[in-house]
């Protein structure tokens, strides 16, 4: 995987070891063949794939940003992808991102 980001290359392991319970990619990477290979891994090891319009959107959700005094979030960092291990408790939260993936 010589070019790719660090954060992908462990991205690609836990899928690659079916320890991924959901992938989400934003819909804006400019690198095709990223793209390329993350929906072939996804395909291949049987784990579901999301995507969202925006990285910088992604990276909020994934955390990768400041939160202010506001509770509004600051410095926001863009990822391209994140790879889900462990979903957690079960909440609304994961109940709408399971319907979801049910459905596309």
């Amino acid at each position: 995987m010589v070019g790719l980001p660090e954060a992908f290359t462990e991205g690609a392991k836990v899928i690659e070891k079916h320890a991924a319970e959901l992938c989400v990619l934003a819909d804006d990477c400019n690198q095709a063949d990223y793209v390329k290979l993350v929906k072939a891994l996804c395909a291949d090891h049987n784990v579901s794939l999301m995507t969202v319009p925006s990285a910088k959107t992604l990276g909020e959700w994934a955390g990768l940003c400041k939160i202010d005094s506001e509770g509004k979030a600051r410095k926001v960092v863009g990822c391209s992808c994140v790879v889900v291990k462990d979903f957690g408790e079960e909440t609304e939260a994961y109940n709408v991102v399971q319907k979801f993936v049910k459905n596309e």
